[in-house]
C-alpha cells in the first residue's frame, strides 16, 4: 500500500517530472507527499573549517531561500494531492534521503536523475544511484527529458529494471 511517497529535490528539471510522477500516484492511492531538499553540507565533506557564526549564517540564509521555493515549486505538478509536506535537511543528500525515508516510514521514493557522464559522475557521483542501491523501500527515477523511462527498484529485485 502506497500512502507516503519522498519527493526529494535540488530543484533541477529531472525534480519537476519526478514531481508529475508522485502528484499522479498520490492522487490515484489517496497517498501523502513528502517533499525534501537537502543543503549540502559542503564543510562536512572537504573537512574544512569554518568559524561557527559564519557557518550558521551562511546555511540558515541558504535553508530558508530554499524553504521559499519549496513552497512555491511544484505547485502545478501537486495542484489536487490533499496532503503536501516540505522539508529542509542538511547534509549529503544521498544520506539525508534515506536517513528521512528509514525514519517516517516512506512507502516510496520518487525522484529524478541527472544522467550525468565521465569526469562529473566520477566527481559529483549518483545520488538516485545510491538511494536505489540502499533504500529499503520501492525507489522509482526519471530521466531528464526521457520521462517515459522509469526505472524501478525494489527489495525483491538486487538490480534496477526498465519498464
Amino acid at each position: 500500500m502506497i500512502r507516503k511517497i519522498l519527493l526529494p529535490t535540488d530543484f533541477m528539471e529531472g525534480a519537476s517530472g519526478a514531481a508529475e510522477y508522485a502528484s499522479d500516484l498520490a492522487k490515484r492511492y489517496g497517498a501523502t507527499i513528502y517533499v525534501l531538499h537537502v543543503v549540502y553540507d559542503v564543510a562536512n565533506a572537504v573537512g574544512w573549517y569554518l568559524p561557527q557564526l559564519s557557518y550558521d549564517e551562511f546555511y540558515k540564509d541558504i535553508e530558508e531561500n530554499a524553504l521559499k521555493e519549496l513552497e512555491q515549486v511544484y505547485e502545478k505538478q501537486l495542484n489536487g494531492v490533499e496532503s503536501v509536506y516540505r522539508y529542509i535537511a542538511r547534509g549529503n543528500p544521498a544520506d539525508e534521503i534515506l536517513n528521512y525515508a528509514s525514519t517516517n516510514g516512506i512507502d516510496l521514493i520518487v525522484m529524478g536523475t541527472h544522467g550525468r557522464k565521465g569526469f562529473d559522475r566520477l566527481i559529483f557521483g549518483s545520488t538516485a544511484e545510491k538511494v536505489v542501491r540502499n533504500a529499503k523501500c520501492p525507489v522509482l527515477t526519471t530521466r531528464i527529458n526521457e520521462l517515459s523511462t522509469v526505472m524501478v527498484h525494489n527489495e525483491l529485485a538486487q538490480t534496477p529494471h526498465t519498464v
